[in-house]
């Protein structure tokens, strides 16, 4: 700590604008981190219960008012209106075959929810990925200055040069401090959107067979 102090108390312009910027990238990857964590958690919860409701219910209408109640993320109420909804008469929509009709409607259904779901993805990994080499930048600028700093003085020692060298590392190390999580929970993450999609995608085919009358594979759940 003692360290950043010193660079942020000695560095210039530069120095500190990347220094916020690698704070700022860390607030932000660990905002993600956090509210995406407590997120896909309630939707994973939410659709183990919604799930079982939904199968008791009589119809899709029942379905749909059981599930509301515990789809906290509404993930699952926009499929089932999509299972239930219709096109407008007289619409292009309505000339098409009624089958692709449902399965366009559940497609985009699912497709909304998703993106909702991988939302933060791709901050995390433009952390992950810039920010070491943004560390790199502020340690090339800050080695730079010190060695103009040095070479000012007329004479160079080890001792001279080993402070502000290892100050200007710290930049480095800091880098690498905030992309490390940002590229863990970017994996980690990634797999529990993967399974909720996963889950999604066998939700809305179930919904689909239900619809056109024939066996749904989710009925035994």
């Amino acid at each position: 700590m003692n360290g950043l102090l010193h660079v942020w108390e000695q560095g210039d312009l530069v120095s500190r604008g990347v220094a916020a910027m690698l704070l700022l990238m860390s607030i932000a990857a660990w905002v993600i981190i956090l509210w995406k964590g407590w997120v896909l958690a309630r939707v994973r919860r939410d659709m183990a219960q919604g799930v079982g409701l939904l199968w008791q219910a009589r119809d899709l209408g029942a379905a749909r008012q059981a599930v509301e109640g515990v789809d906290r993320e509404g993930v699952m109420v926009p499929l089932i209106d999509a299972a239930q909804g219709a096109p407008a008469p007289g619409t292009l929509e309505d000339a098409g075959d009624p089958e692709a009709q449902l399965t366009r409607r559940l497609r985009d259904a699912l497709h909304a929810v998703l993106t909702r779901l991988q939302a933060g993805q791709v901050l995390l990994a433009s952390v992950g990925a810039v920010s070491p080499f943004v560390g790199l930048f502020g340690t090339v600028w800050g080695i730079y200055h010190a060695m103009i700093a040095i070479s000012t003085e007329g004479s160079v020692g080890i001792d001279k040069v080993a402070g502000p060298v290892g100050e200007s590392l710290i930049m480095t190390a800091t880098g690498l401090a905030v992309a490390i999580p940002a590229v863990l929970a970017y994996n980690v993450l990634g797999k529990y959107v993967s399974a909720c999609e996963a889950d999604l995608e066998g939700l809305a085919h179930d919904l689909r067979e239900l619809v056109l009358g024939r066996p749904a594979s989710g009925r035994g759940d």
